[in-house]
C-alpha cells in the first residue's frame, strides 16, 4: 500500500485546512455563526518549556479532515449530524502568537473572544497549553454574566505562580477564582501527584470549590457532577485533554493512570448543556510530540465534533 491509505480520503476527504472543512470567517464584524473555533499554539509559557504544545491545533485540525466529506452524515454520539439544522460554526484559524510576548498574547487572545462574544456566538478556543482560559475568561468581564466554570482535568491549576509566572499553566483557576464574573468552580478529574500543594487545595476550598477526582467518578458516574451545576447557569468548560486515561488520550505532557475515558467526558459535557447553558469551551493541552499514530489528535477530534454538536443544538433550542 502506498499513499495516504485514511478513512477520510477514502471518502473524499482532501485538502481542507480548516476542523472538518468548516468555512472560514476574516472579519469579525460579520461573524455570523453560532460557534467560532479559535487556535492558539500557546499563551504564557513557562521559559523552561516554552510553547510546548505547539501545533497541537494544527494536528487536531489535521484528524478532523476527515469528517469534511461527511459533515452532513450521522454522528452516532449525537444521534444525528454534529449539525442539525446547516453549519453554524466558523474557523478562525490560528492567532499569531510568540513565545516572547505573552503579554501580547494574553490580549489578543482576550480581544478575539470579547469580538466573538460581542456577536452572539460561543467561542471554542483550541491550544495549546493551559494558559489560554485565563484570557479567555477575561473577555467575559463587564458582560453581567455570573459564570460557572467546570474544569475537567487531572491537576487543578492552583498554584499562585511558578517561578514568579502568575498567569501561566498552573494558575489558571486561582486566577479564575480571582475574577469577579465567576461565581462557582467545579473541578472534575484530580488524579495522581500533581504540581498541587496541600494549601493550594486548601485555598481551593476555601474559596468554595467542588472537586470531583476521577476515582469518584469512576466509582459514581458523572451524574453527581451534573448535580453540581445549578439549573439555568452559564457554564464555561475548560477542558485539558490529560484528563482523559492516556490509554485514550497519549498526547500529553503528563500522563497519569486512571483518568476518565470518552464517554465520561462527553456525557458530563451533555449532561451540563442539558440542564445549563455553555457559554465557552476550550480544549488543551495537546501535545502532537507525545502521540502516537495519530491515536490522540483523533480522539480529540471526534470530541472536538461531538461538543460542536452539543452546542449547536443547545443554541437551535
Amino acid at each position: 500500500m502506498t499513499g495516504n491509505k485514511a478513512l477520510g480520503t477514502m471518502f473524499g476527504a482532501t485538502g481542507v485546512s480548516t476542523f472538518m472543512g468548516l468555512p472560514g470567517c476574516d472579519d469579525l464584524s460579520q461573524l455570523q455563526a453560532r460557534i467560532a473555533l479559535i487556535g492558539a499554539d500557546g499563551c504564557t509559557p513557562y521559559p523552561s518549556v516554552g510553547f510546548y504544545c505547539a501545533g497541537g491545533p494544527a494536528a487536531i485540525r489535521g484528524a478532523g479532515a476527515a469528517y469534511a466529506a461527511n459533515l452532513t452524515h450521522m454522528n452516532f454520539d449525537l444521534g444525528g449530524p454534529v449539525f442539525p439544522h446547516g453549519v453554524t460554526a466558523v474557523d478562525l484559524g490560528d492567532l499569531p502568537v510568540s513565545e516572547g510576548d505573552a503579554a501580547g498574547n494574553r490580549a489578543l487572545l482576550q480581544s478575539t473572544v470579547a469580538k466573538v462574544l460581542d456577536r452572539g456566538a460561543v467561542p471554542f478556543l483550541l491550544g495549546g497549553d493551559d494558559s489560554l482560559p485565563i484570557p479567555m475568561l477575561q473577555a467575559f468581564a463587564g458582560r453581567g454574566r455570573d459564570l460557572t466554570i467546570l474544569q475537567i482535568d487531572a491537576h487543578i491549576d492552583w498554584r499562585d505562580d511558578v517561578g514568579g509566572e502568575r498567569l501561566g499553566l498552573s494558575s489558571t483557576m486561582r486566577r479564575a477564582s480571582e475574577m469577579g464574573h465567576v461565581g462557582r468552580i467545579i473541578q472534575v478529574g484530580q488524579r495522581g501527584i500533581g504540581s498541587a500543594r496541600p494549601g493550594d487545595v486548601a485555598d481551593a476550598l476555601a474559596y468554595g470549590v467542588r472537586f470531583v477526582p476521577a476515582g469518584d467518578v469512576a466509582r459514581a458516574g458523572i451524574g453527581p457532577v451534573v448535580d453540581l451545576v445549578p439549573a439555568g447557569a452559564e457554564v464555561v468548560v475548560c477542558l485539558d485533554l490529560d484528563a482523559l486515561d492516556p490509554a485514550v488520550m497519549p498526547a500529553v505532557i503528563g500522563r497519569t493512570a486512571g483518568g476518565m475515558s470518552y464517554w465520561q467526558v462527553f456525557d458530563l459535557i451533555a449532561g451540563v448543556a442539558a440542564k445549563a447553558r455553555i457559554a465557552a469551551f476550550d480544549m488543551v493541552e495537546f501535545m502532537p510530540d507525545r502521540d502516537i499514530d495519530g491515536q490522540g489528535a483523533a480522539v480529540a477530534a471526534q470530541l472536538l465534533a461531538g461538543v460542536m454538536g452539543i452546542v449547536a443544538r443547545q443554541n437551535a433550542g
